[in-house]
């Protein structure tokens, strides 16, 4: 088939996006597919641009604003002008964060008639939007942090959870924005640290107890794996750098217990309409209830990422992973 992997993207998260990108493409050749590659902010890349993008590597911290600034301002333009869009099988989408995981860049998709991977631009959208994501959980039966809402403006913000609480931006992934706030005093400056990244804050119950996430193919889960962090938050620099975290795949945790958190993974995943593929992410606590934190419905598809660890965990290899995606795909858009 030919496939059009598009990476890159805008958001915060551009630089693990383009280490995705890298991979799937590298993948899909191997398994004998026509691959074309586009970064969405300089269009469709000649052999030599991407040769000059072999050994990318993400670097211990996010871009920031001002990398940014010039990616932003050639957006959408550079995906609008790339004509060899429209022939080709499948689009593999490997953006993460913004508006390629927030349902903009699906919904771009869809007008134009366009196949393209997993979730579609309501269920993109929904996954991305915490508190709407929370609310279906709790309408699936799955239990998730207590969480209110605030503005970064606000001059006083009531805490109703008690403390210690997670702060974060409602619509960000890769734990960007996010703060472990102990103590009252602490609060004001995590607000502000997550208003960089979004109008809208999300005040978290912490929980303290273990880290789990369960990769989900084609509505089936995957291997359950445990994450052990250096630090009590599985931060942007242990996703991303080797060495950051202890990743354990599977999980050494009973059968009942991995069967009970499969099954929540699939109620997630069902709930928010997802499709194709996805991560949902758990903390187990100290009475061993497992509470679901969030949905991935563009997961990371990096060397250190989480779902083709619990896809080789399960006994499918990384290519294998990468073309059954593509294939779902094909299948949800030829419905």
């Amino acid at each position: 088939m030919k496939v059009a992997v598009i990476f890159g993207g805008s958001s915060e998260e551009r630089d693990v996006s383009i280490a995705s990108g890298l991979e799937v493409i590298s993948a899909m050749r191997a398994r004998g597919h026509d691959v074309i590659s586009v970064d969405t902010a300089r269009g469709l890349l000649s052999a030599d641009a991407e040769r000059k993008l072999k050994g990318f590597k993400v670097l211990e911290n996010h871009p920031d604003s001002t990398d940014l600034e010039e990616v932003r301002s050639q957006l959408p333009v550079a995906v609008v002008n790339t004509p060899e869009l429209k022939d080709v099988d499948i689009v593999f989408i490997a953006l993460h964060g913004g508006t390629g995981e927030d349902g903009t860049f699906q919904a771009f998709l869809e007008v134009s008639g366009i196949p393209f991977t997993g979730s579609g631009r309501v269920a993109s959208t929904i996954a991305m939007d915490k508190d709407i994501s929370k609310r279906l959980m709790l309408a699936a039966s799955v239990p998730t942090p207590a969480w209110q809402m605030c503005n970064p403006a606000d001059e006083s913000i009531e805490v109703q959870l008690g403390y210690p609480l997670i702060v974060k931006p409602n619509a960000q992934g890769s734990t960007i924005g996010l703060s472990l706030v102990r103590q009252s005093s602490e609060l004001r400056a995590a607000v502000e640290k997550a208003g960089k990244f979004g109008h809208e804050i999300m005040l978290e119950a912490f929980v303290s107890g273990r880290e789990f996430t369960v990769g989900i193919l084609d509505g089936h889960p995957l291997a359950v794996g445990e994450i052990v962090a250096p630090n009590e938050i599985f931060d942007y620099t242990s996703k991303y750098q080797r060495g950051g975290a202890t990743e354990i795949f599977p999980a050494a945790i009973s059968l009942a217990e991995t069967q009970k958190i499969q099954d929540l993974a699939v109620r997630v995943h069902k709930a928010l309409k997802l499709s194709g593929y996805s991560r949902i992410d758990f903390r187990m606590d100290e009475s061993g209830q497992f509470w679901c934190l969030e949905a991935n419905s563009v997961p990371g598809l990096t060397p250190t990422s989480l779902l083709p660890q619990s896809a080789k965990a399960a006994g499918i290899e990384f290519s294998e992973l990468c073309e059954r995606i593509c294939l779902l795909g094909i299948k949800q858009h030829n419905c």
